[in-house]
């Protein structure tokens, strides 16, 4: 997979889990621990495509 390709997958899944993140702190019962691991996850992506930007 090229350089480009690879940032473009991330960035899809960057924005993917963003719309998770919301639809689950929309919920009432929203699961706090879910949330926290989609975080965590999407500052894992946004570290990675920073890293093949710089590249």
């Amino acid at each position: 997979m090229s350089l480009n390709g690879r940032i473009s997958e991330l960035a899809a899944k960057h924005r993917q889990l963003d719309e998770q993140i919301t639809e689950e702190q929309r919920r009432p019962s929203g699961d706090g621990l879910a949330i926290k691991d989609l975080k965590r996850q999407k500052l894992r992506i946004k570290e990675q495509l920073r890293q093949l930007k710089a590249s």
